[in-house]
């Protein structure tokens, strides 16, 4: 059922749907917790994958098939502490514009690990022109502005992609032998709590207030959710054919911005469309590939 293309894409979408509306949200969750420093920050990603596992298991992961130690471990290690852990701390020392650009490297990096790394799947023409397109259209949307950066910070946002596009093929060959559901549930908690013990050790400086938790509490449903289908889907396809998504959710966040910080000039504008258009274009050249999984 996973393998058919209207489900992949109508399920890839939620998830674009889901992680593009998260960036909006962490930044009035900073404003309702009086977040600025970086301990406050790892803290508050702490709690929210730690309660995004707790729910993801109470709600479907209990009576599960039971997944492997090392497993846990190996996924907590780069998809919830490696990738937020570097992500975050990157996002502190470079802008955001390009941050977002780096953020598009994340399926470019999926596939070149699947092809090249655990020769899960062989590269084709069609795979590579997809990803392409859609890292190009990330880069037209945001456009290359790489003026007064900080090199330390853009290589942490790298890193955090390395992690995210590693724990992708990680999660496609676990999920050939162990329940990608359970698994998704023990990884957030396991890394989730890591992210907390760090942001604690730091002397964090925030201030809770309950419009702040309701927010930790909906990021928390948009990571078990979304992660989880997410999970189900690289268990059934191919990682190219779900990664190239990933290219997705910055303009998801462009849309979700508009909405929620009043950013309609930027999120309308002809760089936004064309960029639409490109990825939507590489899904399809994905998507439309013949299967060459190994």
């Amino acid at each position: 059922m996973f393998r058919k293309p209207w489900m992949v894409f109508c399920m890839g979408m939620i998830c674009c749907i889901l992680w593009g509306s998260a960036g909006p949200f962490i930044k009035i969750g900073y404003e309702q917790l009086h977040i600025q420093d970086t301990a406050s920050i790892l803290l508050f990603a702490g709690l929210r994958f730690t309660l995004a596992g707790i729910l993801v298991w109470l709600v479907i992961g209990r009576h599960r098939p039971n997944v492997r130690g090392y497993s846990i471990g190996i996924l907590a290690l780069c998809q919830t502490f490696g990738q937020y852990f570097f992500y975050y701390m990157g996002l502190s020392m470079t802008s955001g514009v390009e941050a977002s650009v780096l953020l598009g490297l994340s399926a470019f990096f999926s596939l070149l690990m699947a092809c090249y790394l655990f020769r899960l799947e062989t590269m084709t023409r069609e795979k590579l022109a997809g990803c392409l397109l859609g890292f190009a259209a990330v880069c037209i949307m945001y456009g290359l502005h790489f003026s007064s950066v900080t090199f330390t910070g853009n290589i942490m946002v790298v890193l955090s992609q390395l992690f995210g596009a590693a724990s992708t093929v990680l999660i496609r060959k676990f999920s050939q032998t162990q329940d990608p559901v359970r698994l998704s549930a023990l990884q957030f908690i396991t890394g989730g709590l890591a992210l907390v013990v760090t942001g604690c050790l730091m002397h964090p400086s925030i201030v809770f207030a309950w419009k702040g938790v309701a927010i930790i509490f909906y990021l928390a449903c948009v990571s078990g959710g979304a992660y989880t289908i997410w999970s189900v889907l690289l268990a059934e396809n191919p990682v190219s054919k779900i990664s190239i998504y990933n290219c997705l959710i910055p303009v998801m966040g462009v849309l979700w911005s508009a909405f929620l910080l009043q950013e309609t000039k930027q999120a309308f504008s002809l760089r936004t469309c064309l960029a639409l258009v490109m990825v939507c274009l590489g899904i399809r050249i994905v998507s439309n590939g013949r299967p060459t999984e190994e």
